[in-house]
């Protein structure tokens, strides 16, 4: 199975910045599509951004122009920049990668991430 490593939530007041950072083994050769999901305490998983592998990106609409996902192909890794932070945005982030290509020659697919707390004080 493939191991991501997720860091960069925490505490931050309303109008703060925080950076997720989601990290694939060195082993990795590919990914196709990247996001960043969210899931607030009694509300279902939401997808937050998406990147493809040429780097066309989305948004869910309450994040536009206030979170920038980006990418990095070698060595894999993805990022959210998150700004103008709300109370709202609270939630656990997970990291996804749709497709995976190992050095090995495996095939994965749907890895997540183990998830980052994220808690924005009013």
């Amino acid at each position: 199975q493939v191991q991501l490593v997720e860091s960069g939530g925490g505490f931050v007041q309303a109008g703060g910045s925080l950076r997720l950072s989601c990290r694939a083994p060195g082993s990795i050769r590919r990914v196709s599509n990247m996001a960043w999901y969210r899931q607030a305490p009694g509300k279902p998983l939401e997808l937050v951004a998406s990147i493809s592998s040429d780097g066309r990106t989305n948004y869910e609409n309450s994040v536009k122009g206030r979170f920038t996902i980006s990418r990095d192909n070698v060595p894999i890794a993805e990022y959210l920049q998150m700004n103008s932070l709300r109370p709202e945005d609270t939630a656990a982030y997970y990291c996804y990668l749709d497709e995976v290509w190992h050095e090995t020659g495996r095939f994965y697919r749907e890895v997540w991430g183990q998830g980052t707390l994220v808690t924005v004080s009013a």
